[in-house]
């Protein structure tokens, strides 16, 4: 049986501003998993704001990262080493993200990761991707965003159930990702 390709997953995920503490050991526990089971990590690192747990813990676990950043972000000497592409307008950002991902993985985090994931998202649909949102809705983060996807989606996105999914763990995050990859492969 052939190996099937690496999915490039572009995880969003933030420790900045107010929520959850739990954030970061997320982060970790998320950047692990992924990496262990072969996914290419893709992050957005933009306004000083830089998702460290997420790819220290990937890299430890023999992970793929690489970081799309603006003009602005400097790297900590932790993650010295880690491919990172300067881009510099926030548009061009989004698409080549867009462009990379398999699949978007949302980690709860803050504002700015969930634009930065829209953004994204959008930027794919633009060149004609249609890569699935998976939400990690730990702690109800993406309750929000999960009655809005019923509310609005439904009417505007055919399929929307399936482009775009919420789950309680990060096992079964990796599963729907993995199974939405696979099938659209």
């Amino acid at each position: 049986m052939m190996q099937a390709e690496a999915p490039v997953l572009a995880v969003f995920a933030s420790d900045k501003g107010p929520g959850d503490p739990e954030r970061s050991s997320i982060m970790s526990q998320a950047g692990t998993y992924l990496a262990k089971r072969g996914a290419r990590i893709v992050c957005l690192a933009e306004s000083g704001v830089v998702p460290v747990p997420l790819i220290t813990a990937a890299r430890a676990a023999g992970g793929d990262v690489l970081i799309i950043a603006d003009a602005t972000v400097m790297l900590p000497q932790a993650l010295a080493g880690v491919s990172m592409e300067v881009v510099a307008d926030r548009a061009e950002r989004m698409a080549r993200i867009g462009q990379m991902a398999d699949a978007y993985v949302a980690l709860p985090g803050s504002l700015a990761s969930v634009s930065g994931l829209f953004g994204a998202w959008a930027a794919g649909r633009a060149l004609g991707k249609h890569a699935p949102v998976v939400m990690l809705n730990r702690h109800r983060a993406y309750d929000a965003v999960r009655g809005f996807a019923a509310d609005v989606l439904s009417h505007s996105l055919a399929g929307h159930e399936r482009a775009v999914q919420f789950s309680d763990s990060i096992e079964d995050m990796w599963s729907r990702v993995s199974r939405l990859v696979h099938e659209a492969r």
